[in-house]
């Protein structure tokens, strides 16, 4: 995977949803669980950003966007699907928290795992 795959991949599962019903975002807010591999995905996506945008001063609006969605919003909604009754995958939380470390990485310009 290249940097402009991984950024549109990113984006594509988050902040342009309409697109395709089976985004990543859109199933957390449907109280459904990930595609099988659709985590994995994201977190090699989010690597190959972070490697891509190291000593970068800038992130584009469109990718901050995205990487805000992953590391709160998904951690907000899997947070009302548990209080709801949802029935989430076991190891969805500690996928999230990865992903979170993921995003945050980007931010710092240092790698967290």
């Amino acid at each position: 995977m290249d940097f402009n795959t991984a950024r549109h991949f990113l984006i594509s599962q988050t902040v342009a949803p309409k697109e395709n019903l089976d985004t990543f975002f859109t199933r957390l807010t449907q109280g459904e669980p990930p595609v099988p591999g659709q985590v994995t995905s994201l977190l090699l996506a989010l690597k190959v950003v972070f490697e891509g945008l190291r000593q970068e001063p800038t992130l584009d609006r469109q990718l901050a966007y995205a990487l805000f969605l992953l590391s709160q919003e998904s951690r907000q909604l899997f947070e009302a699907g548990r209080k709801s009754g949802v029935s989430w995958p076991p190891l969805l939380d500690e996928d999230l928290i990865r992903i979170a470390r993921a995003a945050k990485s980007i931010f710092a310009d240092e790698w967290q795992s």
